[in-house]
């Protein structure tokens, strides 16, 4: 990516997410809630699949983004997870910043590209940022 693409936000081409890649059966099962938040949410999508969840970046991390949380059959918006965990303003800020970091711990990982709902998404298929997202939810929602 150009420095002029990582100031102003300008999107990366990535290769098609190769059919055989474990991410692609993970997507698969997720796939009517994951399509569902892609009619949903108007910004683009950054999803990091695992085994029977995914967590899906919205918006332009690091600096600028949301977080979905497909999981238990339904797809939770950091809104609703602050909501239910009752988490004050102070420490959704330290959640958004740590997810930040973690996107950017990530910025090495191999990307792919594929279709949802006719909206291309990035998908980075890689268990070292799954962990890392994971700890960092579910610490602050404990």
């Amino acid at each position: 990516m150009g420095i002029l693409d990582k100031l102003f936000g300008g999107n990366k081409d990535y290769p098609p997410l190769p059919e055989d890649n474990e991410a692609q059966a993970q997507l698969g099962e997720l796939r009517a809630l994951l399509e569902d938040l892609a009619r949903r949410a108007p910004d683009r999508l950054e999803v990091v699949p695992a085994e029977h969840e995914a967590f899906v970046f919205l918006g332009k991390p690091p600096r600028s983004f949301g977080i979905a949380w497909i999981h238990d059959g339904k797809v939770s918006s950091l809104k609703e997870l602050a909501e239910e965990n009752k988490l004050s303003q102070i420490q959704v800020g330290k959640l958004i910043g740590k997810l930040g970091l973690a996107y950017e711990h990530a910025s090495q990982t191999p990307r792919f590209s594929t279709e949802v709902c006719g909206k291309q998404a990035v998908v980075t298929p890689s268990k070292g940022p799954v962990q890392e997202v994971r700890q960092i939810i579910e610490g602050a929602i404990r």
